[in-house]
């Protein structure tokens, strides 16, 4: 996977633009952030197309990835951006991540859980900052910090 691609999906209503760096890009946040209305808008322009109202730009084909499957469909797709909905419930199996490290697509995430078996950077998970009708990504950082140190003996 090399390169940066930049992705806007929008309809009449709500726009969302972002770029995809990595290989997996997760997307966290609270509910009604707006999460899984990107998931559906992608969902929908990706079955039927132009007659959804909604576009989107890319120069890597975007589709959803579901739980109906998930194996098969995935063996066939090759250099696209994936995207998938915490509801999945593979997203957690050693299956799923080895299939991903395999794999010449991009996967964007969205979930609120950690994916042990992904190795995906934290400079890579964003949460959506909305601003009226236009949605972009914000990165979310975690800072760390000693549990038990010289300090704390």
């Amino acid at each position: 996977m090399k390169g940066k691609y930049h992705v806007i999906v929008q309809n009449k209503r709500l726009r969302y633009e972002f770029d995809i760096k990595r290989n997996i890009t997760i997307i966290r946040g609270d509910s009604a952030t707006g999460k899984t209305t990107l998931y559906s808008m992608i969902a929908l322009a990706a079955r039927l197309g132009d007659s959804s109202g909604v576009e989107v730009q890319c120069e890597k084909k975007c589709r959803v990835l579901e739980e109906l499957d998930w194996k098969l469909v995935l063996q066939n797709l090759h250099d696209q951006i994936i995207f998938l909905d915490e509801d999945n419930l593979f997203l957690k199996t050693t299956d799923f991540a080895g299939m991903v490290k395999e794999s010449d697509n991009y996967f964007v995430i969205i979930t609120r859980e950690d994916l042990a078996n992904l190795p995906y950077s934290v400079e890579e998970i964003y949460g959506i900052h909305t601003a009226g009708k236009y949605h972009d990504m914000k990165q979310v950082y975690n800072k760390f910090y000693h549990i038990y140190g010289e300090n704390h003996i």
